[in-house]
């Protein structure tokens, strides 16, 4: 029996796996032993995936030390298990989940109750335990995945074990690439030859399917053949075709994804051999054998003392290193066959290791409990690559300075696994932050989270903004934790907030609904932005992120960017005076399709579906929403059309006319009458059009085939009332044609024989193709609306036409636009839209897709999964950490992250580019105040006495002043104030005491210089 998914809830994440890989996951039941900070993280990510069943181990009890990074813990649990303390706080997150206490029995590894779960996670499990109980794992039938992760104040390890013959199903999770191909070669080897349209990423070595290649008709027997020597747009087959049919014309070539069965080895004998490390940070090659061999140690050490070193005991940290010399003999000697080098110690880091390795950090926790649950949905599904087998990480940039012994003492304060890495002076600095996060989505709501753990503005004297105009819906609950079913229609920055303040007390936070924007700056005015200490991007579009860019750089504030998508995820430090801004790089646009692809030559759903998603939106919003503007003011609405009387405005007019006369809907029957009829228009008679005047044989000027890839030759459909697929075109055209002309929607409308019955009914006339219709074929052709030299003409007919109609129409007539809404199962929008796509893919023999597919793409849903986000977030605020210290530019790291692979690159950012011109220097982080209510003559004056000759002064759009003017002579004496406003229109709010000038120097050569933002400070 298939488990029955929630797809409203779950979109993004289906979009990330796919059905069958999240049935996998939810048939699962995952064991998390150790519910500390780290324990915690990863079984809230298992429980927002949607895996059947996760169990809760810890026979510990909570300490006040562990609300430093166990989110769920309050101070009145001190003293109560662990794991039933969290329990029914985890349950909340995912009611289709079975959130459960277990106790392990002693000896567990040698008993059944490890049997029932197919994955164990171990933290804070001693080696020789987690050796018994890998051991079991592995050996068991079939194995049970075993993970080891632990988190040591900077310092991380997980280990990962799925078996000895572990399949992966889908290594990387990208859809696999599609060539259109354009010619086969009789040959051994064949060659292969694609459209120019997008570059193969087949690699030498992968197979590859053909389908729907004519004339060498052998290829299309479904049997993956192997690829060498792959160019941009064409490669070799590993096959002879010279006895094969001669290439006629079309095919697909698609890559096949092939499983990858990996060979884990048990604990035990992984410790002297533990194969390559996953690296993270390329300017630390040596650091993981390193680490590999300070975590051994560590659990001798604890062993020995049964304790983590004490925090900065100097004492401790020597033993451990001495320990660490032991231990690196030992591994070198055990080795097989020299796997594991003796390695150089760097006593100096160790003995860090050593005196922050009792501490226990937010930040490290998320980062790696997103990696970890990861690791545990991998075993799961088969989906995506595993960690193979041994990962270290280290931040130990952002400790900075080592306090002193006495700083990092605990004090029996909620923050002391802070405090003993970074100590309590560090820790009040955290407490009077004044931090903004901009957004309260998925990344909101984990900043939110680890902002409160770490203690960000938790005193009198910090304080928290968090902003963000959206509400809460459906399908932000599978990742934005903070959020329940109750919270839906709420503001999500309130409900972060107040989720957040119920971590933490002592959170000072305000929270807004405000777009941050320039039509906000009254909100976020310069006041706000001057006290600020730092700002943390939790944005999800482009746009909104290079404002906040702009306003950090105007303002010299710290940003901490971030981004997900997918399994992947970003993060960028940008630090005022010493890297560069976000708006410094910037992604290469994204490819749109030709509109002559769309409309008229598709050749995949994606072209379908961006039509299907225009055509729909066409109908029910901007027609509807354009008769109303014209009914508003029938008057103003004629006379701008006469205006500006172009071919778009001839379609919007030919739109309203539709609308209002011969188109225009008073029944329900009348709605199915339109729809059969937008039936035959869409998918027989413009497709019959386009036949007649391409035929199949048709050249081009220069006597090619016209109908050559990537082009596919159509043909036309006729309704068909047996057919599901057509009736649920008219049954969603019909209701939503009802809704936008408010008729009431009769009781039978989900009984698909009435529709099919009504549809089949129609008459249909029969279609004549016409000799003068011009379809457009070039595909850099970017206008839609066509014109031509009669435009004005037809705008003028065709508002003639309007008159009698509108005068008509009952006085308060207006029509019902419908805004696209893809979440809503009950409201036809996807039904359309599907129907639309599918039976367009059929015009032209393209591949359909189910109502999920259709939601995804027409959609836009943007793959999410909380794993990638908590990634992303932990990075960012072990970046805040250096910000607070001020640390060098090579501490810093900007990452690249890629969970499914895995992949984890790191770099130190790019420093800001820095000018210099007689003994001044300045970078795009400067600006250039001037005090006083000043003249112009004074302006130029203040540039002169600096060796530049200034010849243009703008202020916005506005040119205020330049040399060549003679007339801007007179404005020399002038107060700079009083032309802004004059000649600008500049209103300067009361809250801001200044104005910015572009001005435009050139030197003592004539050559120009660029200069910083000019901001003239008049009161």
């Amino acid at each position: 029996m298939k488990t029955e998914i929630d797809e409203d809830l779950h979109s993004r994440q289906l979009a990330v796996y796919g059905r069958d890989t999240f049935r996998k996951m939810a048939s699962s039941h995952v064991l998390v032993s150790g519910l500390k900070g780290l324990g915690v993280e990863i079984a809230k990510n298992l429980v927002l995936a949607g895996v059947k069943a996760v169990s809760l181990e810890d026979g510990g009890a909570v300490e006040v030390a562990d609300l430093s990074s166990q989110f769920y813990f309050k101070e009145g649990d001190v003293g109560k298990n662990r794991a039933e303390c969290c329990a029914a706080k985890l349950q909340e997150l995912n009611p289709a989940v079975r959130v459960q206490t277990v106790t392990s029995p002693s000896g567990s590894e040698e008993t059944g109750f490890l049997s029932q779960f197919n994955v164990v996670v171990c933290m804070d499990c001693p080696l020789e335990k987690a050796k018994r109980i890998d051991s079991f794992c592995h050996n068991h039938q079939p194995p049970i995945a075993f993970i080891r992760a632990d988190t040591r104040g900077l310092f991380a390890q997980v280990f990962c074990d799925f078996g000895p013959s572990f399949v992966v199903d889908d290594v990387d999770g990208e859809q696999p690439q599609v060539g259109i191909v354009s010619s086969i070669s009789q040959s051994s080897p064949a060659l292969v030859t694609c459209v120019e349209e997008e570059r193969l990423e087949f690699q030498d070595g992968e197979l590859v399917q053909f389908k729907e290649v004519e004339g060498m008709s052998e290829l299309n027997d479904g049997k993956p053949r192997r690829v060498k020597n792959v160019k941009a747009y064409s490669f070799e087959l590993e096959e002879d075709t010279t006895s094969f049919k001669k290439y006629l014309s079309g095919g697909l070539v698609t890559k096949v994804k092939e499983p990858k069965t990996l060979n884990f080895k048990p604990l035990g004998e992984c410790i002297a051999d533990p194969g390559d490390f996953l690296l993270c940070d390329f300017a630390k090659l040596e650091r993981p054998a390193l680490l590999h061999v300070a975590f051994l140690a560590l659990d001798e050490f604890q062993q020995k003392k049964g304790s983590l070193p004490r925090p900065g005991m100097a004492e401790d940290a020597e033993e451990f290193v001495q320990i660490c010399h032991s231990v690196n003999q030992t591994l070198s000697e055990q080795s097989k066959g020299g796997a594991f080098q003796k390695q150089e110690l760097d006593e100096k880091l160790l003995r860090k290791f050593a005196a922050i390795s009792s501490g226990d950090l937010s930040p490290m926790s998320t980062f790696i409990g997103g990696i970890v649950a990861q690791e545990a949905l991998k075993a799961c599904s088969g989906k995506f690559h595993p960690i193979f087998q041994f990962f270290y990480f280290d931040s130990i940039e952002s400790l900075g300075e080592q306090a002193a012994f006495e700083d990092v003492q605990p004090t029996g304060s909620r923050y002391d696994g802070q405090i003993v890495v970074f100590g309590q002076k560090f820790q009040q600095k955290l407490e009077r932050l004044n931090a903004f996060v901009v957004g309260a989505g998925a990344l909101g709501c984990e900043f939110l989270k680890l902002l409160a753990m770490m203690g960000v503005s938790c005193s009198k004297d910090g304080k928290l903004a968090v902003t963000d105009d959206d509400t809460i819906e459906k399908s932000n609950l599978s990742r934005q934790f903070l959020f329940r079913q109750t919270d839906i229609g709420r503001s999500k920055s309130e409900v972060a907030g107040q989720a957040a303040q119920g971590m933490n007390s002592g959170l000072n936070i305000a929270s807004l609904q405000n777009r941050v924007c320039p039509e906000t700056e009254d909100v976020f005015n310069d006041s706000f932005w001057e006290n600020l200490d730092v700002v943390i991007n939790a944005l999800d579009n482009v746009k909104a992120r290079l404002y906040v860019d702009m306003r950090c750089v105007y303002f010299s504030k710290p940003l901490l960017e971030s981004g997900t998508l997918g399994p992947k995820c970003n993060t960028q430090v940008v630090i005022p005076g010493l890297t560069e801004n976000y708006g410094a790089s910037r992604d290469p646009p994204e490819k749109q399709a030709p509109m002559c692809t769309l409309h008229s030559f598709p050749h995949n759903i994606d072209h379908c579906l961006a039509w299907a998603r225009s055509e729909f939106e066409g109908h029910v919003e901007k027609a509807p929403a354009e008769v109303n503007t014209y009914l508003e003011d029938p008057s103003e609405y004629s006379s701008n059309a006469l205006k500006q009387a172009d071919g778009q405005t001839k379609q919007q007019l030919e739109q309203v006319v539709e609308s209002l006369s011969s188109s225009k809907c008073t029944t329900f029957s009348e709605c199915i009458v339109w729809a059969r009829k937008l039936f035959d228009e869409y998918f027989y008679n413009k497709i019959s059009q386009l036949v007649y005047t391409f035929p199949e044989d048709a050249k081009t000027s220069n006597g090619s085939p016209f109908w050559s890839p990537p082009k596919r030759f159509p043909r036309a459909i006729k309704f068909d009332c047996n057919d599901p697929v057509h009736v649920a075109f008219i049954k969603s055209a019909s209701v939503l044609r009802a809704q936008v002309y408010q008729i009431s929607i009769p009781e039978w409308c989900h009984d698909d024989g009435q529709f099919q019955q009504a549809a089949d009914s129609y008459q249909t006339p029969e279609f004549q193709p016409r000799s003068d219709v011009k379809i457009e074929t070039d595909p850099k052709a970017t206008n839609k609306y066509s014109s031509s030299f009669d435009d004005a003409s037809v705008v003028e007919t065709l508002l003639k036409q309007l008159e009698p109609i509108s005068g008509e129409l009952p006085p308060k007539f207006r029509l019902c636009p419908i805004p696209f809404e893809k979440d809503d199962d009950t409201n036809f929008h996807m039904e359309l839209i599907t129907s639309l796509a599918n039976l367009r893919a059929r015009n032209y023999s393209i591949q359909e897709v189910d109502k999920l597919q259709a939601k995804l793409i027409a959609g836009r849903i943007i793959p999410a999964i909380a794993t990638s986000t908590a990634v992303a977030t932990g990075l960012v605020c072990l970046e805040l950490y250096k910000v607070l210290q001020n640390v060098p530019l090579e501490s810093y790291r900007n990452t690249f992250g890629n969970l499914s692979l895995p992949l984890f690159a790191m770099a130190e950012p790019i420093p800001s580019k820095l000018f210099e011109y007689n003994n001044m220097k300045w970078s795009l982080w400067d600006r250039w105040i001037i005090e006083g209510d000043i003249t112009t003559q004074e302006l130029l004056n203040w540039f002169s006495t600096r060796g530049l000759t200034t010849y243009s002064i703008s202020c916005g759009q506005a040119l205020i002043y330049n040399n060549l003017f003679p007339k801007h002579k007179e404005r020399l004496e002038k107060k700079v104030l009083d032309i802004v406003k004059t000649v600008a229109k500049l209103e300067i709010p009361q809250y801001r005491n200044h104005f910015d000038l572009v001005v435009a120097c050139e030197d003592e050569e004539g050559e120009d210089v660029d200069i910083p933002l000019v901001s003239v400070k008049f009161r």
